[in-house]
């Protein structure tokens, strides 16, 4: 799979402070990337960092094979963004905005008009104006601005900001369809763990400029989960666990061990014909808030 964002050994120092310690990530085409971090984790900073708002202090950031420093234009050109709010006009009709934007591509087929208005969903109130639309509208109208150039990248901050539980759930999977029909990387920064957990494929985890984990989804949460057991001889079942799997501890009277779906039942027999009377196996699936919280410390998402 091609990367199309690699991000390698980036710093930012303001004054004295390091802000940015040394993040390295890379982004695959077709996938949704998720950014997670506290209050103050550096996450909008690394952001501006990627679409050349600010200038790393040091490090590189290379756009489909074009650095970002050295080769501005031809790296940018291959990317899409909204960072904060979606800049429209609201006087204007969805169509005129996007028209108005298109004027500063330095090349540009009014066809592809067309392709991002039906790409977003709003062929039938393209041509309201922007003021009549909802929040969920102007999300979509500002993605269809940030893919007017055909970008490879789509990096999107906080897209869910503000909507309601029906245009999260649009958004979201209008931002995964993005990603699998467009072969688009798309990075998104949410506070919402729930969401990021629903429509990301990796996960970077940050906090005081750093990024202290990044995996798929699945294994994050695999690594987290746990199975309770409750029986009637902690310490010979605990031997018996231990020639199976890893003992983590023990728990209000019950045995801590790793999950492993498939190995339950042969874990459990292993208990019964050594006389021990099992009486509850309770798998504790974790969810990404749970790993985000045991991984930062517990501090405050943004």
């Amino acid at each position: 799979m091609t990367d199309t964002l690699v991000v390698q050994n980036l710093r930012k120092t303001i004054g004295k402070k390091e802000i940015i310690k040394g993040l390295s990530f890379s982004l695959r085409e077709g996938e949704v990337f998720g950014f997670l971090g506290p209050n103050g984790a550096g996450k909008t900073t690394t952001i501006r960092m990627l679409v050349g708002l600010i200038k790393p202090t040091s490090g590189r950031v290379s756009i489909c094979g074009y650095d970002l420093q050295r080769q501005f234009s031809d790296a940018i050109r291959h990317v899409g963004c909204i960072v904060e709010n979606p800049e429209l006009y609201p006087y204007l009709s969805g169509w005129e905005n996007l028209e108005h934007f298109a004027r500063m591509l330095p090349s540009f087929a009014k066809e592809r008009l067309h392709e991002v208005v039906s790409l977003v969903g709003l062929q039938h109130r393209i041509h309201d104006r922007v003021r009549t639309y909802s929040l969920g509208m102007r999300q979509r109208l500002g993605i269809a601005q940030a893919l007017l150039g055909q970008p490879k990248v789509l990096i999107l901050d906080e897209p869910t900001n503000g909507l309601d539980p029906v245009g999260i759930r649009e958004m979201r999977e209008f931002i995964r369809s993005l990603a699998e029909k467009e072969k688009l990387s798309v990075l998104v920064s949410s506070h919402l763990l729930s969401e990021i957990q629903l429509m990301c494929d990796r996960v970077a985890i940050m906090a005081k400029g750093e990024i202290i984990r990044i995996d798929d989804v699945e294994t994050l949460l695999k690594e987290q989960a746990r199975v309770y057991w409750k029986v009637d001889s902690l310490e010979r079942a605990k031997a018996i666990l231990k020639e199976q799997t890893t003992v983590l501890g023990e728990a209000d009277g019950r045995i801590v061990t790793f999950y492993e779906a498939n190995q339950l039942a042969a874990w459990n027999e292993k208990l019964v014909q050594a006389g021990i009377r099992v009486s509850e196996i309770q798998p504790k699936l974790p969810t990404l808030e749970d790993l985000f919280i045991e991984l930062t410390g517990g501090e405050t998402i943004d």
